[in-house]
């Protein structure tokens, strides 16, 4: 590390080859690095705004320094004015906002001089309250010269109740979120009837991030919006921006069901971008199994940041979980405290489960520049301006290369050259990313996968399309093919009732409280401290039971707790505050039952099979870690209730011929089968938008349904995302990768870089790299020369 801090500028007038030569020094340091992509500056392309702007919008944007659009902006003006939905789907930092804001501001301006009525109203809908909260300050100073015409308000769950009324009289341009809508307008919507029947335009922002259950809850919310809508007589345009993404218009008429137009060119100009792919090294420890273990991605994150800051270069460093942006945070701050005392107040942590008040904060210090670094979750990274970042650091992988150049583009959004690191974690995947960057460079953007038909999704949303307006068979077009078959199960449960032509919500509570949209599966747990009854933050219901049970270490601000009881009854865990210098992981058990084969395909004398499973899942204990290395400590039993799961898998059998002439002997065939499904899992995320935590897998030597040794990946939500689906699709490609995944890593017997998995519930035993390697082998020798898989 730095001894001596830098000016504070200093960063900024650093190239991006100057700030990674710095972190580089040293011999260990320099091998770290396995390749580095530098992509060149790009030069813009202006066109002209189309003639149906407004000329007071034009010179609101001309005072905001902006002369003329970019090409790819005017496009999508173009379209939006002849009332075509359209997505505009280029890079981060290109001027996506602009692109949509100057039709929508027109139309405000035009609705304001309207002799009768409200005029002309705009919906904005965001994935996060920080991305709404950004877009209006964004909104306010652009259209502050239009005066009153432009009346943008935010309405979501911080929204004081005294100020809500006058958002729905008098706002025209509505910031809110999808969940809002799903519980808040649209059940409301005779209150909202003014805004709704003016409603020109709504603007679905960072649309990629609408993926697996969450799109697809959204995709039934959009398609209730515009029922309700019609019901008032307006037709909205839709005009979606999104990153980079492929088939962006396929993923956008999914999204709305309405046809949609796509501008992908993007005609911004560009800095310099330096990718580095960071392998943090191995370790003398050893851990499960007596595997070597790699330094983790967490303490090598907080290493970077902390030089970075050191160097004055304003950094985020994105991190896959909560614990791990409050770990990072926390490090780094200790590790300045070093350097200078003035230095650790400059850094901070930043993440969903925060109070209002916390978010607000942080968001202000950075873009003060009271900030210079910043460890932050993906509630960061949709949208939210923070222009000057010289530097982004990825903690791992996060998923889809989509959400990759998302983080990336963080930095140097005003232009300027940036630097991006991308640091893998003990993870197939990310292992074999740095070692294989064309896989990264050279291969597009995913496809966004998100499945409105999913019975789980939909039927909900029926109860709350009848609650909303009463359903007819009319209506079924509009909600997708599965609508009219789910009606009779719905009747049955007595949640809908037929009278004459429509069915009508039969209950006394409130529909929309049925569901929750972000897949979450019931109401969040409160993380509450015992001794004072403070609320400290919430925790997803699906994820209480790995993350707060009795005994888990909770991080918050800063401030590490351990959990003394988790309530299930009241979804209340109760902490204190303590300082245990160790981390907790869960440990669970699966079984899975085949309810139903959709198709299957042989694969020489295997078979590669898509259908509807059953997935009974337990905890069943914690294991203790030491902080940093990640040595385990030692195991605690847990007494939690089992919970049942019916989803999507995609799975495959292999023969007693097939295992002979893969050299798999019965003492091997568990390990093989294991090390196969651990890797798989690790490596599906390269081809469907997911990460490992959203699928799960079940190996076993002999299975009673298939009466085969067979390996099961399943979508971790009910009814499917969609994930396993695609992992049919691109069996051959995907199970290649993961056999090629595991013969090129250095270890000898097997490690978390390949086959281990950091969710594993039998403590990665047992576990066989070389018979894994054969027995993919000889099941992809079976694959068809055109595969229909």
């Amino acid at each position: 590390m730095a001894s001596n801090p830098v000016p504070p500028d200093a960063g900024a007038r650093s190239s991006p080859g100057m700030i990674l030569e710095r972190l580089a020094r040293g011999a260990t340091r320099a091998a770290r690095i396995t390749h580095t992509e530098h992509l060149p500056p790009r030069i813009g392309r202006h066109a002209d705004w189309p003639e149906q702007i407004r000329p007071e919008v034009i010179a609101a944007i001309r005072s905001a320094g902006i002369d003329r659009p970019w090409a790819h902006q005017a496009r999508t003006s173009e379209h939006a004015l002849r009332g075509e939905s359209v997505v505009v789907a280029t890079g981060t930092a290109s001027g996506k906002s602009l692109a949509y804001l100057a039709p929508v501001l027109s139309a405000l301006l035009d609705g304001s001089e309207a002799p009768n009525g409200r005029g002309a109203t705009a919906l904005y809908l965001a994935p996060t309250k920080a991305l709404a909260a950004d877009q209006r300050r964004a909104v306010r100073e652009l259209a502050a010269p239009l005066g009153s015409a432009v009346r943008p308000a935010v309405y979501d769950g911080d929204t004081p109740v005294e100020e809500r009324e006058w958002v729905r009289q008098y706002g025209n341009y509505v910031l809110t979120n999808p969940d809002m809508l799903h519980r808040g307008i649209l059940p409301a919507h005779a209150r909202w009837s003014s805004f709704l029947r003016a409603l020109r335009y709504v603007v679905i922002d960072e649309c990629h991030s609408y993926r697996g259950v969450f799109g697809s809850h959204v995709a039934q919310v959009v398609r209730r919006l515009r029922r309700v809508c019609a019901r008032y007589g307006s037709e909205p345009v839709f005009l979606l921006a999104s990153a980079t993404a492929a088939e962006p218009a396929q993923a956008a008429t999914r999204l709305t069901g309405l046809p949609v137009v796509e501008i992908t060119e993007d005609a911004s100009p560009r800095g310099e971008l330096a990718f580095a792919l960071w392998e943090p090294p191995l370790t003398e420890l050893h851990g499960e199994q007596g595997a070597p273990v790699r330094r983790t991605a967490t303490a090598e994150t907080a290493d970077l940041l902390t030089d970075l800051a050191v160097q004055g270069v304003r950094t985020v460093a994105f991190v896959r979980s909560r614990r791990g942006a409050e770990l990072i945070a926390l490090i780094a701050q200790e590790r300045l405290a070093e350097v200078d005392r003035s230095l650790p107040g400059r850094v901070a942590a930043y993440r969903g489960g925060y109070l209002p008040e916390e978010r607000r904060a942080l968001e202000r210090a950075l873009h003060s520049g009271d900030l210079l670094g910043l460890a932050a979750t993906t509630a960061l990274e949709l949208g939210v301006d923070v222009s000057g970042l010289d530097a982004v650091i990825i903690a791992g992988y996060p998923g889809t290369r989509a959400s990759l150049w998302q983080q990336a583009g963080r930095a140097g959004r005003s232009g300027q050259g940036a630097l991006a690191v991308l640091v893998a974690r003990d993870d197939p995947l990310d292992t074999y990313l740095v070692h294989h960057p064309e896989a990264l460079f050279d291969q597009p953007v995913e496809s966004t996968v998100l499945d409105p038909d999913n019975p789980y999704v939909l039927a909900p949303h029926l109860c709350a399309a009848a609650s909303e307006l009463p359903l007819t068979e009319s209506d079924f077009a509009l909600f997708g093919t599965a609508a009219a078959g789910l009606m009779p199960q719905l009747e049955a449960a007595n949640l809908l009732r037929r009278r004459a032509r429509a069915w009508h919500w039969t209950r006394r509570e409130r529909a929309v409280d049925r569901t929750d949209i972000r897949g979450q599966g019931g109401s969040p747990v409160q993380v509450v401290e015992e001794g004072t009854g403070r609320l400290l933050g919430t925790v997803d219901a699906a994820a209480a039971h790995t993350t707060v049970h009795d005994g888990a270490v909770h991080l918050h601000q800063g401030r590490t707790y351990l959990v003394r009881h988790l309530d299930l009854a009241d979804n209340v865990a109760l902490v204190e505050e303590a300082h245990p210098p160790y981390s907790t992981t869960a440990r669970d058990t699966t079984t899975i039952a085949i309810l139903e084969t959709d198709t299957e395909v042989p694969w020489g004398d295997g078979r590669l099979c898509f259908g509807s499973v059953e997935v009974t899942n337990q905890v069943v204990s914690f294991l203790r870690r030491k902080l940093i290395t990640g040595e385990v400590l030692g195991e605690t039993k847990l007494d939690l209730p089992p919970r049942t799961l019916r989803t999507r898998a995609v799975w495959w059998t292999v023969t007693e011929d097939q295992l002979d002439a893969a050299r798999v002997n019965p003492e091997q065939l568990g390990g093989a089968l294991h090390a196969a499904e651990h890797a798989s899992i690790g490596m599906l995320p390269l081809f469907a938008t997911c990460d490992r935590w959203d699928i799960g897998g079940v190996s076993v030597p002999l299975h009673p349904d298939t009466l085969l040794p067979t390996v099961f990946v399943y979508d971790g939500h009910p009814g499917g995302a969609g994930f396993a689906e695609r992992a049919f699709h691109t069996a051959a490609d995907w199970l290649t990768a993961t056999r090629d995944a595991i013969a090129s890593c250095e270890c000898e017997a097997g490690c978390p870089s390949c086959i281990q998995s950091p969710k594993c519930g039998n403590g990665n035993d047992p576990l066989h790299k070389r018979g894994a390697i054969r027995l993919l082998g000889e099941l992809l020798r079976g694959v068809p020369r055109k595969d229909t898989a």
